[in-house]
């Protein structure tokens, strides 16, 4: 049923505890998850330019969710990662319905809060959009 889980995170606490439901789900249902971190493209033009090369910066961005993939690898999960440019709601949610995900798991609030006063939550719109079910974590 939830074979193919997509799990959106940022290194927030409210993904790492996401992270744990993706891991017993995939644990339940013996499937596989896939990582995804959204680089938001101002982030990214900032980070190029306070690196000075390209493996200091894939670095830094790998420690951001560390936690995330330390607990997917103890747990013995199956897993890609991938690193993607872009507004992070939309990136999501193209990502979930193009690669036919059972299921997002996503956080209720991430890094940006302030973007989630002003434009509403990531998660809201993930869970608007994707063409799968949305498990979003408190």
């Amino acid at each position: 049923m939830f074979s193919k889980l997509l799990l959106a995170t940022d290194g927030s606490e409210h993904s790492i505890r996401s992270a744990k439901y993706a891991v017993d789900l995939a644990q339940q249902f013996d499937g596989t998850v896939d990582v995804v971190y959204v680089i938001d493209e101002k982030k990214s033009k900032a980070d190029v330019l306070h690196h000075v090369d390209k493996y200091d910066l894939k670095k830094d961005r790998e420690e951001k969710i560390k936690p995330v993939l330390d607990l997917l690898v103890s747990e013995r999960v199956e897993h890609q990662v991938h690193f993607s440019h872009g507004e992070p709601a939309p990136t999501i949610i193209e990502l979930a319905n193009e690669n036919n995900f059972d299921c997002v798991v996503v956080g209720s609030r991430g890094l940006n809060n302030l973007q989630t006063m002003i434009l509403g939550s990531v998660s809201h719109k993930v869970a608007k959009h994707a063409h799968c079910p949305v498990l979003i974590i408190k």
